[in-house]
């Protein structure tokens, strides 16, 4: 039988890889181990890279797994979601995994400047209402700017054709460095084995929308400092669903 939320969060307690700050603490009290993640947390000197919105944590757990001579930690505010991976990282003893519960809308305040090189957005929320909130948005990508290294690197990976064209747009519109941008990642030709090794890493979420017969997209663009950024003014189609097997409620056919 599965633990309850009541007892994955007595877990994470005493957990030493999960750090949980909700907005009503850390509105109050600093983070102290900002811009210190390596020397307090990881021991070391390698780059990280934040999972945002990490759901169970997988993709991050095997991220680590993959590149041991790097650093991650996932990000979300769903505790007993991250405690699989949390428990995860622990059970095999991997020492470059953490976890951070917290909203993403604060998570500049966990961060000093330059102390992160990559951002993974792996099935996010596409936000189909509220621009402001897609972590995609330049609303997000000036907070990411504040921690994140000029020309780090952001990877979204997403089953919503919504998010994935109004990312496009935002890159294209601010002339962001596109790195690689497809709309079916498992059918692109051409990928060298490691980077195919990367994006075949499935999530819980993702091998439903797989079964749900979508394609996944992916895209991974460069986000420098130097840039002035600006909302691009397009119309997007939105999607016919607003998470697994749950349709949009709105009669909108369009958004920006």
């Amino acid at each position: 039988m599965s633990k309850g939320k009541l007892a994955k969060f007595a877990d994470m307690e005493r957990y030493e890889n999960v750090f949980q700050y909700p907005y009503s603490v850390v509105d109050n009290v600093p983070f102290e181990m900002k811009g210190l993640w390596r020397q307090q947390f990881f021991m070391n000197t390698n780059p990280i890279v934040l999972e945002m919105g990490c759901g169970k944590g997988e993709y991050t757990v095997e991220l680590a797994r993959l590149f041991p001579e790097m650093n991650f930690i996932g990000v979300d505010i769903k505790g007993a979601r991250m405690w699989t991976g949390a428990t995860m990282a622990l059970k095999e003893g991997l020492k470059n995994v953490a976890f951070l519960r917290t909203s993403i809308e604060i998570i500049d305040r966990f961060f000093g400047v330059d102390e992160v090189q990559e951002i993974w957005l792996t099935f996010s929320d596409p936000q189909m209402k509220n621009p402001r909130k897609r972590l995609t948005s330049t609303y997000f990508m000036e907070r990411y700017r504040r921690f994140l290294t000029d020309n780090g690197i952001v990877h979204l990976k997403t089953d919503s054709n919504f998010l994935f064209e109004y990312t496009s747009y935002m890159v294209d519109h601010n002339n962001l460095p596109l790195l690689f941008r497809t709309r079916d990642l498992y059918h692109e030709e051409g990928l060298d084995d490691k980077t195919r090794e990367i994006l075949s890493i499935q999530t819980y979420y993702e091998k439903m929308w797989l079964e749900r017969g979508l394609n996944i997209k992916y895209q991974k663009f460069l986000l420098p400092h130097s840039a002035t950024l600006s909302e691009p003014e397009v119309e997007i189609e939105l999607d016919d669903y607003r998470s697994y097997r749950r349709d949009k409620r709105s009669s909108l056919e369009k958004a920006r």
